[in-house]
């Protein structure tokens, strides 16, 4: 198939998924997963009307960063962020999805303010408590949004995940965990606008959309699978 029949198909699927739960088409943001794409091919998917791209790896971000303005991308960084690599990120990409750590927090917080930079952040939640990915513990995760509160640079919008590598049926207590996740956050962090849930791929964006994703991050299922 083609990357325009599969775009046609993944639009499908997100509508029977928003309809299913008794959402709207707005409510969901796509984002297209570029990691390994060549710009002729990010073209294509451009053509049929997307704008919003993810990217992994801060050198992969910075080669298409021209691409991607001149294009009028919204540009998310999706992969671990090291601190080394904050000056190819912060201020280039539009969010950046995957701020886990205090530490990181500080070190975007201090380069914003070095360069005259606000920066919209979600915060990755590792949800399957699992020790070889990142995001921040569950039980950390309060503390993190507390000490962000003052941090008038970072604008938190939401949450992130990238749950346990299961299968689709049994991933949904995670995405459904993650919502609840953000419902009680918000509540108890008034001051900061968090309102968005990036969770689901080409796999299971579906079921995340029935457990309340804002943003579903699809790579495979519209590009096709990755040599590298």
């Amino acid at each position: 198939m083609s990357i325009k029949d599969n775009i046609a198909a993944v639009e499908r699927n997100i509508a029977d998924a928003v309809s299913r739960s008794g959402r709207r088409r707005e409510d969901v943001t796509l984002i297209a997963v570029c990691k390994f794409v060549d710009e002729q091919r990010i073209k294509e998917a451009l053509d049929c009307g997307l704008r919003q791209v993810g990217e992994n790896r801060a050198q992969e971000l910075t080669q298409k960063l021209n691409f991607y303005k001149q294009s009028d991308c919204v540009t998310h960084f999706i992969g671990q962020l090291q601190s080394n690599k904050i000056k190819y990120i912060c201020g280039n990409a539009d969010m950046i999805q995957s701020v886990d750590r205090i530490e990181l927090v500080d070190a975007l917080n201090s380069y914003c303010g070095r360069h005259g930079v606000r920066q919209d952040i979600l915060i990755q939640v590792n949800i399957g408590d699992e020790p070889q990915k990142g995001g921040v513990e569950i039980n950390e995760l309060d503390g993190l949004l507390t000490e962000l509160e003052g941090k008038d640079a970072l604008i938190v919008k939401g949450l992130m995940c990238v749950p346990p590598a299961v299968d689709a049926d049994k991933v949904r207590p995670y995405f459904g965990r993650m919502r609840e996740l953000l419902t009680q956050m918000a509540n108890r962090h008034p001051s900061l606008p968090l309102r968005e849930l990036s969770m689901g791929m080409s796999h299971d964006y579906p079921i995340a959309i029935e457990e309340g994703a804002t943003m579903v991050r699809v790579g495979t299922a519209i590009f096709g699978s990755r040599n590298n």
